[in-house]
């Protein structure tokens, strides 16, 4: 048994160190535009049954209870957090926070459609619309181009893109953005650059403009905050670190016992 016991608490070590490291993701991004947090679950293995509930005692009645000894825990999945992060007031016409449900439709270089909730845009050298990053201008879709005399620019929590162009002091559309919203925004596939792919477990995109169909609406001159709450984070790290070393004590013990035996001698 003693050996069981040193991969039954190996085990646990190894699920705890999973969820460290996905707190850590959590804090290191704490100031990463539109970041939602990550929760690790666990689960039980399965169980050496030495009697099963229901089995026949000495007398021929079914026993209550039985005897299941467990062999550990691992990590079941690890889950997004899609709360809503709190608005940042920038000033900035280009910046837009999503109030609601929804995500921002990106081009990829390579054509592929991507999405984000962070709305820090940018105008590219082509007077493109486009989600920048320190590698790629990535096209907001649909595609919006910002004249070159324009002077400012106005975006309705509708999502209609107009601009106001030299000379002339009425506003012009140039465009509308669409959002997309998923049945199951869990099951988005992760990217770098605070972009999510779809995939089989997220179900196809549900496109529209804001405001319809359960989509929230857009708010100009903000930004989406993280919504990792540093005490909350703190409070798991420690409870973690704490279940970590029990773990390691009951790997401790165990050595202990079977050092014991060991040094047993036979007189």
């Amino acid at each position: 048994m003693s050996v069981q016991t040193l991969y039954t608490a190996a085990s646990g070590m190894t699920a705890l160190e999973t969820k460290l490291d996905t707190i850590a993701n959590n804090l290191a991004n704490i100031n990463t535009t539109a970041f939602k947090r990550a929760r690790c679950n666990f689960e039980n293995l399965f169980y050496r049954n030495y009697v099963l509930p229901g089995s026949q005692d000495a007398l021929g009645n079914p026993t209550a209870v039985g005897v299941q000894v467990g062999l550990g825990s691992r990590v079941e999945s690890i889950q997004t957090d899609f709360t809503q992060g709190n608005f940042i007031n920038t000033n900035k016409q280009l910046d837009l926070a999503i109030e609601g449900q929804g995500l921002f439709q990106v081009q990829d270089p390579s054509g592929q459609i991507l999405y984000t909730r962070a709305g820090n845009l940018n105008v590219n050298a082509n007077g493109a619309l486009v989600v920048g990053s320190a590698s790629d201008g990535r096209l907001i879709e649909p595609n919006i181009s910002i004249p070159q005399d324009t002077t400012g620019i106005v975006i309705s929590p509708e999502g209609i893109v107009q601009v106001q162009q030299f000379g002339n002091p009425t506003l012009s559309q140039v465009g509308q953005l669409q959002l997309a919203q998923f049945i199951n925004y869990e099951g988005l596939l992760k990217q770098a650059e605070n972009l999510y792919a779809e995939s089989n477990a997220s179900g196809p995109p549900i496109i529209g403009p804001p405001g319809t169909n359960g989509l929230g609406l857009v708010r100009q001159n903000y930004l989406e905050a993280s919504n990792v709450e540093p005490v909350n984070e703190l409070i798991d790290l420690i409870t973690t670190q704490r279940a970590f070393e029990l773990n390691s004590q009951v790997i401790q013990a165990s050595d202990q016992v079977l050092q014991l035996v060991a040094n047993l001698r036979r007189f």
